[in-house]
């Protein structure tokens, strides 16, 4: 199943053949730096069937991205459901990103991201999208400003599934980006 597409990306469901993909970005120590976790490989696959029987149910998740010149994946980049009452109240969707390291820096998240919010404002017809992450992933906290998102201190928040034995990675801080600010920015840009 596609999603949509960029210049550069198939944005679609995850398939069998992603899963050593898969399972390398959930054990890459800087991949996954900022979580208080890394996966096996039977732990990678059964989060990756979850995602992909959500995206298949319900249209929304963190979709495989597929290089189109060589059909590579690459990572995932999706619009997903979250529930993190009460910082962000179920329903809430928030836009999140992760990469085998090979591919940093080629602006590559940014462009699934960017194409992901027209998605989801347009198609999905959403009103906000949110993101967040640990202040110190400057990564992350980068794209979500290249995308256009917006900083909101007043509902950063600690978070509560991040065990206690990792106390610097509760702190989260928001970004968000309503529909009317996208459209505004679109509008300025064409």
């Amino acid at each position: 199943m596609i999603v949509t597409e960029t210049t550069r990306l198939i944005v679609r469901n995850w398939t069998d053949g992603d899963r050593p993909l898969f399972h390398e970005i959930n054990t890459d120590p800087e991949v996954m730096a900022f979580f208080p976790y890394r996966r096996s490989r039977d732990e990678a696959d059964a989060l990756m069937d979850i995602m992909r029987e959500r995206i298949r149910d319900t249209g929304y998740g963190f979709y495989a991205l597929e290089l189109k010149e060589s059909g590579e994946p690459i990572g995932f980049c999706g619009i997903n459901r979250t529930a993190l009452d009460p910082y962000l109240p179920t329903g809430t969707v928030e836009i999140g990103w992760r990469l085998a390291r090979r591919f940093w820096g080629g602006g590559l998240v940014t462009e699934a991201a960017s194409e992901l919010l027209r998605f989801g404002f347009e198609v999905r017809k959403l009103e906000e999208i949110v993101s967040f992450a640990v202040p110190a992933n400057g990564r992350s906290t980068a794209v979500m400003e290249r995308i256009g998102m917006k900083r909101r201190p007043e509902r950063d928040f600690s978070h509560p599934r991040v065990p206690d034995t990792h106390p610097h990675l509760k702190p989260h801080v928001v970004y968000t980006l309503t529909r009317e600010e996208w459209r505004a920015a679109a509008s300025r840009q064409a």
